[in-house]
């Protein structure tokens, strides 16, 4: 038997909460997300990356573009910290990434201001660039040309 996915149904209902709910709440579970232990932090990214292509895309493209303008008000350390951990879990993972709609996640980054892109590609460049080159090359294969052209990797 199975343990509920409960990481994932909570993002199923930020994804249906209006703009001025959605900003806070993520914010606060982005801050408790940096208290748990690591095993639990694992979980939540399995869960997350299981739950994310289950959303419909209007759905999602909403609560992604939340959470990536949450984490640009974070601080570098905690950017990496996190976009570590998804990394990781991507690359041991690549399904889980896979199943995701790549091309309507990079419109999503790409409708960011240009300050809030700026400060998440320093972070997603950071965590590529200090991977050791087999994971490195691993992700890469992952990542469509056009996202990899986008970010300068």
């Amino acid at each position: 038997m199975t343990e509920p996915n409960y990481a994932g149904n909570i993002i199923v209902n930020l994804a249906s909460l209006p703009d001025f709910l959605r900003k806070p709440i993520l914010k606060k579970r982005l801050i408790e997300f940096f208290s748990m232990s690591d095993p639990d932090k694992k979980e939540v990214i399995s869960n997350a990356l299981e739950a994310g292509p289950t959303i419909p895309f209007p759905s999602f493209s909403k609560l992604f573009k939340t959470w990536l303008q949450v984490l640009a008000t974070f601080s570098e350390e905690q950017r990496n910290e996190l976009f570590s951990k998804y990394v990781f879990e991507i690359i041991n993972s690549p399904e889980k990434f896979i199943a995701f709609n790549l091309d309507g996640i990079l419109e999503i980054f790409l409708s960011l201001n240009e300050n809030e892109k700026l400060i998440l590609t320093k972070s997603v460049n950071n965590i590529i660039e200090n991977l050791v080159e087999d994971r490195k090359k691993k992700l890469l294969l992952l990542l469509p040309d056009n996202a990899k052209a986008k970010i300068g990797v």
